[in-house]
């Protein structure tokens, strides 16, 4: 008991989805189309990353990063916009996932190496919050962009008219949030001093360089995932093996338990009944309300089957991102990289991130009705 207990305490989310995933199991017996629920290609690219990221972390890469950026920064706000624009900017191109995969570690390193942990809850919610806007631009920013994006057949112009204008609303809150937030502009001042990178650094480096380009091409469907996962798959296990076992494997079974989740709720008749009734012109509400429950990426496959407004559902799922941990899938990244940091107060960080997600997510469904009938 004491041990089932600890894990819950551990792993909160991960129990979550478990519980909700076999509850949904009582209501769609399971059968061969629970296969289908399972999006392995997400599953692999987020595995790869994972360790790849490891991989270059290990190499010090991320270190040698944070000096200079700790002597390029004059105070912690400068510090706290500079790492959060990384998210939102990045997030557009390599998606919200990689977008955090990479630079929530990142911030922790920085933040450590100039002796600021306590604004972590601060640093990383506001990195959530941006990966997750920053991704809502273009087609490749999140799963469900292009799912959308291939759906209802948008084109490039007729797409961004509907991202643009809420995208360049987040980037000036964003920058204002980063301001007004309680960082003590402190002395930037660290004790690290960049070291000679070893042979062994530069070989490794280059080895997971190489890999995590690999990764992009994945993302941008250049290369086909399981190509992928093999050939990182085999390059580890000649050079390092122990990276295979440095990927956070809890996190993809939250994941698969979503996925469950989200798939059996698709397949309840009088919960299909319902959706089409109310999404009638309140598409934007609904999907970002549905996001709240099942994330942004499932309600976007989920409610795309009630509605012919495509530009509101749109809207809908990517601000729906916002808000509960669950909203974006994504933000899973987040909490579970702040929750293996040193004296990490989970109250706090959830306050903050709930706080901030929240109010925003009011704010966009309000600025939403600006730019879509």
């Amino acid at each position: 008991m004491n041990r089932i207990k600890e894990g819950i305490q551990k792993e909160p989310v991960l129990t979550i989805a478990a519980i909700l995933a076999i509850l949904s199991c009582f209501f769609v017996t399971p059968d061969l189309q629970y296969i289908g629920y399972i999006d392995m290609r997400v599953l692999a690219l987020l595995y790869c990353l994972m360790v790849v990221v490891a991989g270059i972390e290990q190499a010090g890469v991320f270190n040698r990063m944070a000096t200079t950026l700790l002597q390029k920064c004059k105070s912690g706000k400068t510090l706290c916009l500079t790492l959060v624009m990384l998210c939102f900017f990045s997030a557009m191109i390599v998606t919200n996932d990689v977008a955090l995969i990479t630079f929530v570690p990142f911030a922790i390193l920085v933040m450590c190496a100039s002796r600021q942990e306590q604004w972590l809850p601060w640093v990383i919610s506001l990195q959530t919050v941006a990966a997750n806007l920053g991704s809502m631009l273009t087609p490749i920013g999140n799963p469900q962009n292009l799912y959308l994006y291939n759906c209802y057949g948008f084109d490039a112009k007729s797409f961004f008219g509907i991202t643009f204008p809420l995208t360049l609303v987040s980037f000036v809150v964003l920058c204002a949030l980063c301001f007004v937030a309680p960082i003590r502009n402190v002395s930037m001042k660290t004790e690290q001093e960049k070291q000679p990178m070893t042979k062994e650094q530069k070989r490794q480096t280059l080895e997971c360089s190489i890999l995590f380009s690999l990764c992009l091409g994945t993302v941008f469907h250049l290369i086909e995932w399981p190509v992928l996962l093999v050939m990182v798959i085999i390059e580890l296990l000649l050079f390092n093996r122990k990276l295979l076992k440095s990927a956070d494997f809890n996190l993809l079974v939250t994941f698969v338990c979503f996925f469950v989740f989200a798939g059996n709720l698709a397949r309840i008749p009088f919960l299909q009944e319902f959706l089409s009734q109310i999404m009638l012109q309140k598409e934007v509400l609904v999907s970002a309300i549905v996001s709240q429950v099942i994330s942004n990426v499932p309600a976007a496959v989920l409610l795309s089957g009630f509605t012919g407004n495509g530009a509101g559902l749109l809207l809908g799922v990517n601000i729906g991102g916002l808000g509960t941990p669950i909203a974006s899938l994504a933000s899973l990244i987040s909490l579970k990289a702040y929750a293996k940091t040193t004296n990490a107060n989970m109250g706090k960080y959830l306050t903050i991130f709930s706080v901030l997600n929240v109010v925003l997510l009011i704010v966009f469904l309000l600025l939403s009705y600006t730019f879509v009938k």
